[in-house]
């Protein structure tokens, strides 16, 4: 059960974009604010789509695959942009959609899902908390015939691509986004922690996210940054966080924002009960 002390409040800084729910607020924000966190939200990535014609070819032609990969919010924009910018001839969208439903949709993730789900895909595998975890699932339903097509960045991990190919799953990827820095990260941080001072607890999204904020953030706590705790939305996150010889607080049992607000509340107040 979600608690409340008014008495302490304690900030949580989440490295990531905002996404809001259906009543106009980041569920993040919102699930944190019910154990009586402060959480403020800055974005650390942007992201430049690319080879969008190459793609759009693929999509065109459904019956060459015998499903879709996806495994971020991006990739699923990318068929959107694709579909905004060549749906010439009318009906053209709602029948390569049937065409797909016919296939396999493969997602990673609440989020995902909801995109996939928002531009009229069916999809499976949501429950799955990582690649890793969703490669397991692929290999368990899927049989070695049509390749899966994979739109992904350039800084996707190889773990679902070998797992794949170690069963004999044919894939073929294809890079539609590159992640870069968010060019406000240094000027938002700074405003950050000159207004709020320094935060209890900083949560890591993605190992991306690490590598272009954590120099910021080590300069701008100073000696603090071991009273700082460390939060992570999943496993390979942890990793990342633990290879800059940092310690990790804790890490959410699933990414979502139910699960890291147990783990940053359990890590914060730990003398609290239910």
């Amino acid at each position: 059960m979600p608690w409340k002390d008014d008495r302490v409040i304690m900030k949580v800084l989440l490295l990531k974009d905002a996404k809001e729910d259906d009543c106009g607020q980041d569920p993040y924000i919102k699930e944190l604010g019910l154990y009586g966190l402060e959480a403020t939200l800055i974005p650390v990535l942007s992201f430049e789509f690319q080879s969008l014609s190459n793609f759009f070819e693929k999509l065109s032609h459904p019956e060459d695959y015998g499903g879709l990969i996806f495994t971020s919010p991006r990739a699923v924009e990318a068929v959107e942009l694709c579909l905004e910018k060549d749906n010439k001839t009318e009906g053209w969208e709602k029948t390569l959609k049937e065409k797909w439903n016919t296939k396999s949709v493969y997602v990673v993730g609440k989020a995902t899902a909801s995109l996939v789900n928002k531009i009229g895909l069916n999809f499976e595998g949501e429950n799955c908390g990582n690649a890793e975890k969703l490669a397991e699932y692929i290999c368990s339903r899927e049989s070695p015939v049509l390749p899966l097509l994979f739109p992904c960045g350039t800084l996707k991990r190889e773990a679902l691509p070998h797992m794949l190919k170690d069963k004999g799953i044919p894939m073929e990827s294809v890079t539609v986004y590159q992640t870069i820095p968010h060019p406000g990260i240094r000027k938002n941080l700074r405003s950050y922690y000159s207004k709020q001072g320094i935060p209890a607890c900083v949560t890591f999204f993605s190992p991306s996210g690490l590598r272009y904020s954590l120099r910021h953030i080590q300069e701008l706590s100073g000696d603090s940054i071991d009273q700082i705790k460390l939060a992570a939305i999943g496993p390979t996150t942890a990793h990342a966080v633990a290879a800059e010889g940092l310690l990790v607080s804790c890490t959410a049992e699933s990414p979502t924002p139910q699960a890291l607000a147990v783990a940053i509340r359990l890590v914060l107040q730990p003398l609290h009960h239910c």
